[in-house]
């Protein structure tokens, strides 16, 4: 069995594995899915993507995790904290993404903030951010919901990107 990582009142993320390629595949392929990415993808292109995630979590110790439910192991999509590299700066990108059939259910909104959490207070994170397609309404709101903010536009992988941060508060409160 893979490691958990985190659990929440709903949710298990836990390092991906080889065996989750089907459902990865399954959701990549799908265009309600992809619509704000550049293209669904092959079967080739899913393991691929499955093979770099598992990479950067040995190289990293952390990368997206699957998430599943804890009622019935069923797996709902993907969330996790990636290391990028964004105008030549180092970030903390927490990213997520759910299968479409699991929308609206406040899953990526549970498991992005156990995410965050997990970067500020088991890794150490100060800061965190999201790196949004402008016309992605959805996945800002969810940004909006983990207390992150607008902070600039930036192109990314050759598309323009809202980044989206928030910073970890430290323990006593804000600074006065």
């Amino acid at each position: 069995m893979a490691q958990a990582i985190i659990e929440t009142a709903r949710l298990l993320l836990r390092v991906m594995t080889w065996d989750d390629l089907d459902f990865i595949a399954t959701m990549l392929a799908d265009p309600r899915v992809m619509r704000h990415y550049p293209k669904c993808c092959s079967r080739d292109e899913a393991e691929q993507w499955v093979g770099r995630v598992i990479e950067r979590h040995a190289n990293h110790g952390h990368s997206f995790y699957l998430v599943s439910l804890n009622s019935s192991g069923e797996p709902i999509g993907q969330v996790g904290l990636l290391r990028q590299h964004v105008e030549g700066v180092d970030e903390s990108e927490i990213g997520y993404l759910i299968h479409a059939p699991y929308w609206r259910q406040g899953f990526a909104v549970e498991a992005a903030t156990a995410v965050r959490d997990f970067a500020f207070h088991t890794l150490d994170r100060e800061r965190v951010i999201s790196m949004i397609r402008p016309a992605n309404i959805p996945s800002q709101r969810v940004a909006f919901r983990l207390g992150m903010k607008p902070e600039k536009m930036t192109t990314w992988h050759d598309r323009e990107h809202l980044v989206f941060a928030t910073s970890r508060v430290p323990p006593g409160g804000p600074s006065a």
